[in-house]
């Protein structure tokens, strides 16, 4: 097989466990996979048999579906849990929920949590492979590789490319995955925000470069990744109003003309238009924001690929 010269986790908690080789392996392989959900029937017999449980103790329409799809377009059959349909709301604990899960032999669990640190927790005392769907404001790793193979799949490479992180950074999951994945396949990464949506040592930590500002942020980038403001993460009112928002920081045509003719436009969804961009940027040519969800389903599918397959090979260890 393809990948199987290359040591896999055993989980997806973040992409500082991969490799610049692990990165391009899962976007080759999303690749094959993409060319699945363009056929007429949709569907491979790659995981028939294999139970993939998807557990979103958060609210999620785009990951949730998109983990759903993936796994039976790869023919595994699927249970999805919300924690308010658990025991959970009775106070049973994540732990002992989780273990009920995989006291029904599942082959693979999907889990979004608001706790950072919820899929670790859970990785280090189940024996399946857990892949994380969002946690806290700490990861989003399906995210970050989907939004790579965006950019890989328009602009041909992501090397040397220059791509512009703009937002709520503070308490972004994507922003951080991103900033790993970007640097480690080589992209010369920016990022810009309000002061009081950023944290320090960003550049110390990840090696991108921070303004205030979007205008030097955006300037001469071939990438731009707009992100939502995560207000029910936010303790209080961070900034004065949409309005004041959106005149700062928000994605406009001005400030799109700052990057490189052809920028592409991502967003990890869902959108507050005429707040994080404006309308017509939303519509523009060079938005991609759906094919990243086109290419969330191909990712996705990979991943599960990749990991179940990984757990059931004799002899291979988890990345350290």
């Amino acid at each position: 097989m393809l990948y199987e010269h290359l040591l896999w986790p055993k989980d997806l908690i973040d992409l500082d466990q991969f490799t610049t080789e692990h990165l391009t392996a899962v976007l080759d392989a999303a690749e094959n996979f993409r060319e699945v959900s363009e056929r007429e029937i949709k569907k491979v017999p790659t995981l028939k048999g294999k139970l993939v449980v998807l557990f979103f103790h958060e609210n999620s329409t785009r990951t949730r579906l998109s983990f759903e799809v993936a796994a039976k377009r790869l023919s595994a059959d699927t249970i999805a849990l919300s924690a308010s349909g658990s025991s959970m709301s009775k106070g049973e604990t994540l732990l002992d929920t989780a273990r009920n899960i995989e006291a029904m032999n599942p082959d693979a669990l999907v889990i979004r949590h608001s706790a950072s640190g919820a899929p670790s927790y859970l990785g280090r005392r189940l024996k399946c492979p857990i892949l994380n769907a969002g946690d806290g404001a700490h990861a989003h790793p399906t995210q970050a590789l989907l939004d790579l193979m965006t950019i890989r799949r328009r602009l041909g490479r992501i090397e040397g490319l220059k791509v512009a992180i703009i937002g709520d950074i503070a308490h972004s999951r994507v922003a951080r995955s991103n900033m790993i994945g970007l640097k480690t396949l080589g992209a010369m990464v920016t990022v810009a925000g309000p002061p009081s949506m950023m944290v320090g040592g960003l550049s110390d930590e990840y090696g991108v470069q921070v303004y205030s500002r979007p205008e030097p942020a955006l300037d001469g980038a071939d990438v731009v990744i707009m992100l939502r403001i995560q207000l029910e993460r936010q303790s209080g009112r961070l900034f004065p109003g949409a309005r004041e928002y959106a005149r700062v920081y928000g994605l406009n045509a001005q400030r799109l003309a700052l990057a490189k003719p052809g920028c592409l436009v991502l967003h990890p969804g869902p959108v507050n238009q005429g707040v994080e961009m404006t309308p017509e940027i939303y519509d523009c040519p060079q938005s991609v924001i759906l094919d990243q969800v086109t290419n969330g389903v191909a990712i996705r599918m990979a991943l599960l690929f990749l990991l179940v397959d990984n757990s059931e090979r004799k002899g291979s260890q988890p990345l350290a």
